[in-house]
């Protein structure tokens, strides 16, 4: 089988991949400029969960800066990032982190 200009993506073997850190990616959840902040919810005293980049390296087309659900960030993975500073083994934290985060977005309360 040749490969033609567009590939099928098989969803298992980059899971594979990333688990096994060998896409040649990095993660953007295992750079210390990857930030947890509340977000505020409705309602007061209740917040979610979100993270950005301190660095500033998430935008929007428009410039704005773009933040992502807690528990989606362990998916995010580029190519290269001149602000990139790991926090130690990618693969280990990887997967400790898909064990850790909840699967749903959830509204914590202030104490």
């Amino acid at each position: 089988m040749t490969k033609g200009v567009l590939e099928t993506i098989d969803p298992a073997l980059e899971l594979e991949e990333a688990e096994a850190g060998t896409t040649g990616k990095i993660h953007c959840a295992n750079c210390i400029h990857c930030k947890l902040v509340p977000s505020p919810a409705q309602g007061s005293g209740r917040y979610y969960l979100r993270v950005r980049c301190d660095a500033g390296k998430w935008r929007k087309k428009l410039g704005e800066e773009k933040i992502y659900k807690y528990f989606t960030v362990v998916r995010r993975a580029i190519d290269s990032c001149d602000a990139y500073e790991d926090m130690g083994e990618e693969k280990d934290f990887i997967r400790d982190l898909k064990r850790s985060l909840p699967d749903r977005d959830e509204i914590y309360t202030a104490d």
